[in-house]
């Protein structure tokens, strides 16, 4: 997915301090495009947090009414030096990129493209879908590989039980898209150690799960209410605890079923500058990259079925040096 802003915020984000407890991000409101744009809901990057592990984006949307919201019709659009991840709850989604790839994004699936030096996409939903549901999320690539080819993933997880701390408690289920939970090991490639899963829990289940204590940790929430490690989130709230915490409890306070998409990763090392659709190092790498995409360099090659005046125009960089965003040091 594009980040449509006309104005995107000046970012540069790095391997933000851990806070104490859990940490509640509430998301923003951003309309992906004209006037029925579909709005998303974004809670990566904030002010409060620019990243948790290598994850450096994360958009939440739905359910919204296709007939009504005008669904996804993002035309090609760059990105350098990150991965997207594309996951679905409902709806379907076309996929072609600049690497010849053309892949439906399905409910369950995991789609993780690799931009590496540059790639350029489109994301259209399709004529059948009625309802569009899900999250778009961005992995940022360590420096040592964020100039490498770009590349194409494909993984449907398993699901599997997790069980309440009950006995006789309802429990819940969790299909892991990334990295490692639960005793299930998604088959897909990343540079650096991340955890990505959806998890679902019954009306009023009580569950604890072990992760990786040197891993940090968001819990989107993409229904009513839900209490991770006894905190209080609501719908689109992104609960975020720093690394050192050996396991997660999550517990369904309401009498319908509740779903989260669980984030992970060990902290993010390097710093990164990100603008619109890029991530670099510099300001310099940014400005170069716009002027690229701008002149339709190779760099990011062309999507098929799309004339070249459809493709998204870059919006103007601001007036002053992109900049250090400040950090969060709770």
């Amino acid at each position: 997915m594009s980040n449509v802003d006309r104005t995107p915020e000046e970012v540069e984000c790095g391997a933000t301090a851990p806070s104490a407890g859990v940490e509640v991000i509430e998301a923003r409101e951003v309309p992906l495009g004209g006037p029925r744009a579909m709005t998303v809901r974004r809670t990566l990057p904030t002010h409060e947090r620019s990243m948790i592990g290598a994850w450096c984006f994360a958009d939440h949307y739905g359910p919204d009414e296709v007939d009504r919201s005008g669904g996804m019709n993002v035309p090609p659009h760059p990105h350098t030096g990150l991965q997207t991840v594309s996951w679905l709850f409902e709806g379907e989604i076309e996929h072609r990129d600049s690497a010849g790839v053309e892949a439906p994004v399905l409910p369950g699936e995991l789609n993780l493209m690799s931009a590496g030096s540059g790639i350029s996409h489109s994301e259209v939903s399709t004529p059948e879908t009625t309802m569009l549901h899900g999250v778009q999320l961005w992995l940022a690539l360590p420096d040592r590989v964020r100039n490498a080819h770009n590349g194409f993933q494909h993984y449907v997880p398993p699901v599997v039980e997790l069980p309440d701390v009950r006995p006789d408690g309802p429990g819940g289920t969790v299909k892991v898209f990334i990295g490692e939970l639960a005793g299930s090991s998604a088959e897909i490639t990343t540079a650096t150690p991340l955890l990505g899963a959806e998890i679902h829990l019954a009306p009023g289940a009580r569950v604890a799960i072990a992760v990786n204590e040197e891993f940090e940790h968001g819990v989107l929430l993409d229904t009513e209410r839900l209490l991770f490690d006894g905190v209080a989130l609501t719908r689109g709230d992104l609960g975020y605890a720093g690394p050192g915490l050996g396991g997660l409890r999550l517990h369904n306070p309401t009498d319908r079923p509740a779903r989260v998409i669980l984030l992970g990763g060990a902290p993010f090392g390097e710093d990164i500058v990100m603008w619109w659709n890029f991530v670099g190092r510099s300001h310099e790498e940014i400005v170069g990259f716009r002027e690229e995409w701008e002149a339709r360099s190779v760099r990011f090659g062309e999507v098929s079925g799309w004339r070249d005046d459809q493709y998204l125009p870059a919006p103007p960089l601001p007036t002053t040096r992109l900049k250090p965003r400040t950090r969060s040091t709770r």
